[in-house]
């Protein structure tokens, strides 16, 4: 099967080079011109991993109509792209193609999940389904093929092992589900903990405190992503507490990054100052803000997040005014 993967950034490049290892047909389609010469003439991608070799086979291009006669479409890009880039391959697909999303979060503005997004913006007639590839998972390790595992989820169960065939291998393992609701509110859901991790971090709290956010975190999650209509099974799975724990824990993550950075500072001002970066979690904070007042879900942590970054409250105080609210069972 030939396989286009739409984004040269990191996580594009570490999949695609999974499905080259697997002497599968890929190529890695990507707007930075930069960033593909590095790719094609020193099997290299600078820009995101600095001294790793990549497998000297993978090529890539800046001719987006290379996704015409593609079998599979690989969506690398940031969630607010995926709306725009879906329109315009829309076009060029000249056949049903099975469409892997990658990114964690909600469109912008519709707040629709990205599999919504895809399904919206692709005709029928040229999609066999959405697998969303996610999972508790960072670049950085995949392309050093170090041992991972990941979810396909999808509501078509054999284009879902498909991809699962396509992509494992001995550092690589997929898993297969169809709880898509469940699965994508807990990646995206997570994003938000993470930057809550970060900022207990960098205000100096450690083990313990971490490992409560991380528990009462997953609790939240679970009561949105339920209300909703996913399983509450899915959440101790991959999508779930393992996606939250590597986000929670690690430095690659942009989340917890740009978390440590705040509480360091105990001000979120400098970081939208001088941030550069997509950190997912920020519009995912805000989005999951509206809805679960609008539904009535008691989101403390994802509310104490969305007041630090859009009402300038100190990190130090709502790490404070968790702990002082009403007590309760746990359960």
């Amino acid at each position: 099967m030939r396989t286009v993967v739409i984004g040269s950034g990191s996580w594009g490049t570490a999949l695609a080079q999974v499905l080259q290892d697997n002497h599968q047909e890929v190529l890695v389609y990507g707007v930075a011109e930069a960033e593909v010469n590095d790719i094609n003439e020193n099997h290299k991608n600078s820009k995101y991993f600095e001294d790793v070799e990549l497998n000297p086979e993978l090529k890539a291009t800046t001719d987006i109509q290379c996704v015409k006669g593609a079998d599979i479409v690989l969506l690398a890009v940031p969630t607010i792209a995926i709306d725009p880039i879906c329109h315009q391959i829309n076009d060029l697909l000249d056949k049903k193609t099975i469409i892997i999303n990658v990114s964690k979060g909600f469109h912008p503005e519709t707040n629709e999940r990205m599999s919504e997004v895809i399904r919206r913006c692709i005709d029928e007639d040229k999609l066999s389904s959405v697998v969303s590839l996610i999972g508790p998972s960072h670049a950085e390790e995949v392309v050093i093929r170090l041992l991972t595992t990941i979810d396909a989820i999808s509501l078509n169960n054999e284009d879902a092992v498909t991809v699962q065939n396509l992509f494992s291998n001995q550092y690589l393992r997929i898993y297969t589900g169809n709880d898509e609701i469940g699965s994508e509110l807990g990646v995206a859901i997570k994003n938000v903990m993470a930057i809550a991790s970060g900022i207990l971090s960098g205000l100096g709290y450690q083990d313990n405190t971490r490992a409560a956010l991380i528990t009462r975190g997953l609790q939240e999650m679970i009561r949105y992503g339920v209300h909703f209509g996913g399983q509450q099974k899915t959440f101790m799975g991959l999508t779930g507490i393992g996606d939250l724990i590597v986000t929670c824990t690690s430095v690659h993550s942009r989340n917890f990054e740009a978390g440590y950075q705040i509480g360091k500072e105990n001000s979120v001002e400098n970081f939208f100052k001088n941030n550069t970066k997509t950190v997912e979690g920020v519009r995912t904070a805000k989005i999951v803000h509206r809805v679960a007042k609008e539904n009535g879900i008691d989101m403390p942590i994802c509310e104490e997040v969305y007041q630090i970054l859009f009402n300038g409250k100190l990190p130090s105080d709502c790490a404070q005014d968790l702990m002082i609210r009403d007590l309760k069972k746990e359960f």
